[in-house]
């Protein structure tokens, strides 16, 4: 079978596709790269990675690329689910002999759920990983044999055998020869990087025990797997021959440094290509391994602070004290090394206060820049379970009807309108301060990209806090 791995479309700016770490429309243009789609996709005569959102085609678009296929494989989300299971109805209704799979963490954790949800529409989801298993199905092979799906038959739900995480990463095809065939790769933009950048991963998995985090706990594992630092280094070294316009190079693994030895070794192999780099990194990273990726080109890191609140990053099991942070912020300017900090507004334990201690901690940072987003307990998490047990949890629907995210968390003490306007609060007083604006007029009058830049990013901006407070 010929399959079409598609990220189906859905909200304007949506960032929820299979590479990307936020689910739900961005303040300011943010795209990833739909990575676990496309190690499939390599592995398959006449495949296809469709990236909707990306590639701005909308349903009807999609319908008539799927008559050329004979399994669509579609990655969804908690948030998007619904709208997924109707693209996946309207795609069948065109072409009604076509296999329909379901990917993703939701479906990973509930899949007779969603395949009760999507009955006549759905046919097959995978849990967890799904390389190996779509590329069983379109061998041939008899569902019932391959391991790592669930399907019904007879109004009832099959369940075949889990399928264990893979081990042996190297074996997997590179993901970038799918990029530059099927996809836009100037199109792919985070405001942050250099752009046009390209995303790869060196392994997969988190060790770390975050309550909250989606991907460990539900699809990738807390097991961290590596790929072997030749290995990594090779498909580096192709995407600069093959994709001459990238500026930038980002390792979208959950945690590039949770192995520091893997991390400083792939850091050795690389040095020699010069090229510009950025990583997920935890804030209790040694001083020495951030030298060390420095001079091999590390040029920003991504890091997830969470919390300026040490009992709330306690609650969250972050693994990470305020103390460690601010050292680490510390060393990264040392180094000469840009920051890019995501918040998480409402966890467990958030109040007035501690939303004041985030604000103040992220200024005594002083981050290159910042990310606010909600929290969100989504189904597989300990977080998840937590909210429902306590009763925490207000509703079900985590997007407005445009695709803003929703705070559907309401503690006794802190009400969701409360945490959904302290984001737009903590946007405000970290970016409006009299230090940033100066630093950012500086960067426009010497640079004029980066003043076009900026100036386009502060228009996105503005225009998304407007929707979001209409929504609210």
């Amino acid at each position: 079978m010929k399959p079409l791995f598609l990220n189906p479309p859905t909200f304007d700016d949506f960032d929820g596709g299979a590479g990307a770490r936020y689910q739900a429309s961005r303040e300011v243009t943010s795209f990833w790269y739909p990575t676990w789609l496309c190690f499939p996709a390599g592995m398959i005569a006449g495949s296809r990675v469709v990236d909707a959102p990306v590639q701005k085609f909308d349903l009807k678009q999609c319908l008539a690329i799927a008559q050329e296929f004979d399994m669509v494989v579609m990655y969804t989300s908690t948030p998007t689910l619904q709208l997924d299971i109707e693209t996946a109805r309207r795609i069948k209704a065109a072409k009604p002999g076509i296999i329909t799979v379901l990917t993703g963490p939701h479906v990973s954790v509930l899949p007779e759920e969603s395949l009760r949800a999507g009955k006549g529409s759905i046919d097959i989801v995978c849990r967890g990983e799904f390389d190996y298993s779509t590329k069983e199905l379109c061998e041939g092979r008899e569902w019932n044999r391959v391991d790592g799906i669930s399907f019904l038959q007879e109004g009832k739900v099959v369940h075949t055998a889990d399928r264990p995480p893979i081990t042996d990463l190297d074996a997997l095809p590179f993901v970038a020869p799918i990029y530059r065939r099927d996809l836009p790769i100037a199109e792919y933009v985070i405001p942050h990087f250099k752009n046009p950048y390209v995303s790869i991963y060196s392994s997969r998995g988190c060790p770390s025990r975050c309550i909250y985090c989606l991907w460990p706990q539900t699809f990738s594992g807390r097991t961290m797997r590596v790929r072997s630092p030749r290995n990594v280094f090779e498909e580096i070294s192709w995407i600069v021959e093959n994709i001459p316009e990238m500026r930038e190079l980002s390792f979208d693994d959950d945690t590039f440094t949770a192995d520091r030895k893997h991390a400083r070794d792939v850091a050795g192999l690389i040095k020699p290509l010069g090229i510009s780099w950025t990583i997920n990194a935890r804030a209790n990273t040694d001083y020495e391994t951030l030298k060390i990726l420095r001079e091999a080109g590390l040029r920003h890191v991504v890091v997830g602070f969470e919390s300026g609140n040490d009992q709330i990053l306690k609650n969250i099991k972050k693994g990470v004290t305020v103390a460690q942070a601010l050292q680490f912020s510390k060393d990264c300017k040392k180094l000469g090394l840009s920051i890019h900090g995501a918040f998480i507004m409402g966890l467990p334990g958030e109040s007035r206060e501690t939303v004041q201690e985030t604000i103040n901690f992220a200024k005594q940072m002083d981050l290159n820049s910042i990310q606010a987003s909600l929290a969100s307990p989504y189904p597989g998490t300990e977080f998840y379970d937590l909210c429902k047990q306590q009763g925490w949890i207000s509703s079900d629907d985590f997007l407005d009807e445009s695709g803003h995210q929703k705070c559907i968390i309401n503690y006794p003490d802190y009400s969701n309108t409360e945490i959904f306007n302290s984001v737009e609060e903590f946007y405000d007083k970290f970016y409006f301060r009299p230090k940033y604006i100066a630093r950012s007029i500086g960067r426009m009058l010497v640079d004029g990209d980066e003043r076009r830049k900026l100036l386009k990013e502060g228009k996105q901006y503005l225009e998304y806090m407007r929707k979001r407070k209409e929504s609210c």
